[in-house]
């Protein structure tokens, strides 16, 4: 498996449609309900998918069934870090730990060795990623902080489960359509116990831009998916972290933080590991 200009391409996009998404959740007045509405509107869009792909075979189910459990995880630390902290914090730090992890692991877990430049690349992306997100108001915000890194964790050990099961399953399109069919009544099912009919008032009010961070979260994460069918899977678990970029100008742009000197000096060395995943 080797990491192509094609997969490199269709990873970077997906890499901003899920930068997208989390923006949507951030800039919500709700996180906890905003969350569970997409990803309700998630298992809706599932179904058609489901039908034109079918059903997993037995020996996918287990992988299925353990990453929905990981996700309900996730949601929890995803939105206990977007209440404490903004957005250009929290994501960076989510998502720059999470390759390294993965990396670590996919030897023992997936069979996989990167070469030295391979190597190189995870480090410059994980590094510059968290680059981006750290700063001296990461001090000021240790909620936010114990959140995001606890989701990095969360977030090694789903990918590492999901790249077992769409290999297992060999359709990237039938894992992740079965996958969101089910994952998003967990966590929308705990809301509901937890905030009553608050949930049906919001998704009301909140569904059309829901069902455009639902549509973002699914293409995001079944690219990611068809692409560790593709390449390895620490690759593309680093290279899908580029989406701290997106996160970070969106940031700017659409929630008004701040770019600064320190966050461009991170998406130069971002780019650089990108560069050196693809000729590694």
């Amino acid at each position: 498996m080797t990491l192509t200009w094609p997969v490199v391409a269709a990873v970077l996009l997906g890499a901003l449609l899920h930068a997208s998404w989390n923006a949507l959740v951030k800039s919500s007045q709700d996180k906890d309900l905003d969350m569970a509405t997409i990803h309700l509107i998630g298992s809706f869009l599932g179904i058609p998918l489901v039908a034109l792909a079918g059903w997993p075979s037995a020996a996918v189910w287990p992988y299925i069934g353990a990453s929905v459990l990981i996700h309900i995880a996730y949601y929890i630390a995803l939105t206990g870090a977007y209440r404490h902290g903004e957005l250009g914090l929290t994501y960076p730090l989510m998502r720059g730990v999470a390759p390294l992890l993965v990396a670590l692991s996919a030897t023992l877990t997936l069979g996989e060795t990167l070469s030295p430049l391979a190597w190189v690349g995870v480090v410059c992306i994980s590094c510059g990623v968290l680059v981006l997100g750290l700063h001296v108001e990461a001090f000021k915000a240790p909620k936010a902080v114990a959140f995001a890194l606890a989701n990095a964790v969360v977030i090694a050990i789903y990918t590492v489960v999901d790249g077992l099961g769409v290999r297992a399953s060999g359709n990237a399109l039938q894992y992740v359509a079965t996958l969101f069919l089910l994952d998003g009544w967990p966590f929308a099912l705990l809301m509901f116990a937890t905030r009553g009919h608050a949930l049906g008032r919001y998704a009301r009010k909140r569904w059309p831009v829901a069902t455009l961070g639902a549509c973002a979260s699914l293409g995001s994460y079944g690219i990611a998916l068809w692409a560790m069918t593709r390449a390895p899977v620490a690759t593309v678990a680093a290279l899908r972290e580029t989406s701290v970029l997106f996160a970070v100008l969106l940031g700017a742009w659409f929630l008004k933080e701040a770019f600064t000197v320190r966050r461009l000096a991170g998406t130069c060395v971002i780019a650089a590991g990108v560069m050196a995943l693809r000729l590694g």
